[in-house]
């Protein structure tokens, strides 16, 4: 059973930073694409930023500049470091994997989710 676990969120006031984690446990074989994405109230899912590879990555353009989405491959990890953070940052965040494990294919899981709330 393959799981995605988001940390990291939390309460911040504008400007300031928060650092997100996903980790996935289970009968790992490999991990291709991963994402972070996030949906605030009353708006759909959207995608902040994917990552292949540290050296294909792939931002939402209201977030360029100011995020950095990384992975750490032996820990089968994923982080997203938020700086500058505004309060249209707000939302749930979703971390998202196109995982091979040790059933036939690959899958797409998705985390439970974490709260980012920046005050103005």
């Amino acid at each position: 059973q393959v799981q995605l676990v988001e940390s990291g969120g939390g309460l911040v006031q504008a400007g300031g930073s928060l650092r997100l984690a996903c980790a996935a446990s289970g009968s790992i074989f490999r991990i291709n694409l991963m994402a972070w994405y996030r949906q605030a109230p009353g708006k759909q899912r959207e995608l902040v930023a994917a990552i292949i590879s540290d050296r294909s990555t792939n931002y939402a353009d209201s977030v360029k500049g100011r995020f950095t989405i990384s992975r750490d491959n032996a820990k089968n990890t994923m982080y997203l470091q938020m700086n500058s953070l505004k309060s249209e940052d707000t939302a749930v965040y979703y971390c998202n994997a196109n995982i091979v494990s040790n059933r036939p294919g690959q899958y797409v899981y998705w985390g439970q989710g974490t709260q980012v709330t920046v005050s103005s």
